[in-house]
């Protein structure tokens, strides 16, 4: 059965941006928008990942990638600044990770980038399955550049969980509603594989 008939029989639930303590599910999938914009377009396509979920996985949209400290080697030991900490232990302990993101002046935004950097030493994303989405207006640079990322830091990231979606704008609503059928159809796809890997 395709995820899209799975859908139908999955029980669609209120979800919202927490660092708090997993609750007691099943599988936990943690989310990471690359833009720190509150109703970005990335944003936007986690809810509307989140909504393909089955109700016995938590999911949950990081809300504290600004709160990260610039990445400083001599802060990296085993007690790191407490934002930085706290991701790591929300990261070992989730069942698999969904980046989505934009691209920024060819490259990947600086957030993400140093939030990856404090991950390096930890092992928190060691064979830990990653789904990756990059929406942006070109976005071919910072996805080819994250995958890079992502293997160095030894993550699980199969072929089929991976998306670039160029000109995003044209393909979503004022209202973050996704508006174009093949863009819809390929998140569906790489849900169908990542919640497969986790």
């Amino acid at each position: 059965m395709t995820l899209g008939k799975l859908t139908k029989f999955w029980k669609l639930r209120k979800f919202g941006s927490t660092t708090s303590a997993f609750m007691n599910y099943k599988g936990n999938i943690f989310a990471i928008s690359g833009s720190l914009r509150t109703g970005s377009s990335n944003h936007n396509i986690l809810k509307f990942l989140g909504r393909l979920i089955p109700a016995d996985i938590n999911y949950s949209i990081y809300d504290r990638l600004a709160d990260i400290p610039p990445f400083d080697p001599g802060l990296d030991h085993e007690y790191p600044p407490e934002s930085a900490s706290e991701l790591r232990s929300l990261m070992k302990d989730t069942s698999g990770i969904i980046i989505c993101t934009p691209e920024y002046a060819f490259g990947v935004p600086g957030q993400l980038k140093n939030m990856l950097d404090w991950m390096v030493s930890s092992g928190s994303l060691v064979d830990k399955p990653v789904a990756l989405v990059t929406a942006s207006s070109v976005g071919s640079h910072a996805h080819e550049a994250l995958l890079l990322t992502l293997r160095a830091l030894s993550a699980k990231v199969t072929a089929g969980a991976t998306l670039l979606i160029p000109f995003i704008r044209s393909k979503i609503d004022v209202n973050g509603n996704i508006t174009d059928e093949q863009t819809e159809g390929a998140l569906r796809d790489v849900m169908e594989v990542f919640l497969k890997e986790i």
